[in-house]
């Protein structure tokens, strides 16, 4: 349990996994800044959490797809006393052939799933490095681990948002400054309504409750994780790809072609 003096800001917070994490750290006597599109969603959940859990709750409806609306959320997080967590949950998914959609929309995509992400980062982290203490979670995906068809835009998008955070954690080792990245599988959230993509055509067996979802990524939290894949049981499978992915890149320091590309 904390303090209301700490306050944690969430994006996408008006349904699905954002709304959860509002709760939690609403349980966890976190003030809160709620930051989404629909702004009536916002106001009822914290009307909500306000009376649940006596804890102050600000809403901020911003468009994290457009340049104006990072900008408002930067400000905010520029101004907002006693920031401590930032959770950048803010996404979107458009599942189809990479040439079924246009620029446009990809670009939208990558503002949301990327753009916004960093830029947000920045001011936290800025403030978070000065404090010595601040935790930002980065809501990323399993596709980031692997893409497929009709994936390209998302799971690039989400790779970034993995490599971002794995970067970051490098930079902050051995402070008091704590960056997580979230892998959900299939959770059950309205992202799929703008997907191209029914829950219906999914195996009832894979899809995951937003509750579920984020209870299991703040244990990993708590737990000390760097990067926490809720749907995965058998550890030993993080494990071996871990090793492997460092095996490759230290394999890979060397300035010699290897022999099969080299003339026989």
């Amino acid at each position: 349990m904390t303090t209301s003096h700490s306050v944690a800001v969430i994006t996408g917070a008006s349904s699905g996994i954002g709304a959860v994490y509002a709760e939690r750290f609403a349980a966890r006597g976190y003030s809160l800044l709620l930051v989404a599109r629909r702004e009536e969603r916002l106001r009822e959940l914290a009307a909500k959490l306000e009376s649940l859990y006596g804890i102050s709750v600000q809403t901020l409806p911003a468009d994290l797809a457009s340049d104006e609306g990072i900008s408002v959320v930067e400000d905010a997080l520029h101004s907002t006393e006693g920031l401590k967590v930032l959770v950048n949950n803010a996404g979107t998914a458009h599942l189809a052939a990479f040439t079924a959609g246009n620029a446009e929309l990809h670009e939208a995509d990558i503002t949301l799933n990327i753009t916004a992400l960093t830029r947000l980062s920045l001011v936290a982290l800025t403030r978070f490095q000065a404090q010595n203490s601040g935790t930002i979670i980065n809501i990323a995906s399993v596709v980031s681990l692997h893409a497929i068809a009709g994936s390209a835009v998302y799971s690039g998008t989400k790779g970034y948002v993995l490599n971002f955070t794995r970067g970051l954690q490098q930079e902050i080792a051995g402070s008091n400054v704590r960056i997580q990245a979230v892998l959900p599988a299939v959770t059950a959230t309205e992202i799929w309504d703008v997907s191209g993509v029914s829950m219906d055509h999914l195996a009832p067996d894979s899809i995951m409750t937003a509750e579920n979802m984020v209870d299991a990524a703040l244990a990993g939290l708590d737990q000390g994780e760097e990067v926490t894949v809720p749907p995965l049981h058998d550890l030993a499978l993080w494990e071996a790809y871990e090793s492997a992915r460092l095996g490759i890149f230290d394999a890979s320091r060397t300035g010699v072609p290897a022999p099969r590309y080299q003339k026989q």
